[in-house]
């Protein structure tokens, strides 16, 4: 039996202010502390949008309501601490910030904070990745594709258990 790449699908949000600056996390990780979207992995049982949607919220303590996707990115990540190799397929979507709600991060977020483009590109070394500097570029130059793009079957939501008749 042949092994089945499967990368890892994760999914981030661009949350930039009025005055410019964008909404960032500071986390633990295996490799210490860095910075990051806010973002994290696609759960069972739902769409793209929701998981970016609770994913913000779970980490920042904000709604986000996605406007648009910026980009689709894959990238390989080596952990030197635990000695694993992991390819993260990651969707990041652009959008508006809504309500700041007073309750605990994530387990493992530090806290957030709101950076500058440049104050992100000035500390390359403590990203957790090396597209986070490359979303925000893609989303400064405008790259956008709208959210109808994404499609996610019925069957996400119910697990696959029901079953459409075969028309044929």
């Amino acid at each position: 039996m042949t092994h089945t790449f499967r990368p890892s699908v994760t999914v981030a949000a661009i949350i930039q202010r009025d005055d410019g600056r964008f909404l960032l996390i500071e986390e633990e990780t295996s490799d210490g502390i860095r910075l990051n979207q806010p973002a994290g992995h696609l759960d069972p049982f739902e769409s793209l949008e929701q998981a970016v949607i609770r994913e913000a919220m779970e980490e920042t303590a904000h709604e986000f309501v996605p406007e648009a996707l910026v980009g689709m990115y894959i990238s390989r990540y080596h952990s030197k601490s635990r000695g694993t190799d992991v390819t993260y397929l990651r969707f990041t979507f652009c959008g508006r910030p809504g309500r700041q709600y007073d309750q605990p991060l994530d387990e493992g977020i530090l806290r957030t904070l709101w950076m500058t483009r440049d104050e992100l590109a000035a500390c390359q070394e403590r990203h957790r990745s090396p597209i986070v500097l490359k979303c925000v570029d893609d989303y400064l130059a405008g790259k956008r594709t709208e959210l109808d793009l994404l499609y996610t079957d019925h069957t996400v939501f119910d697990g696959g258990l029901s079953i459409k008749p075969d028309v044929t």
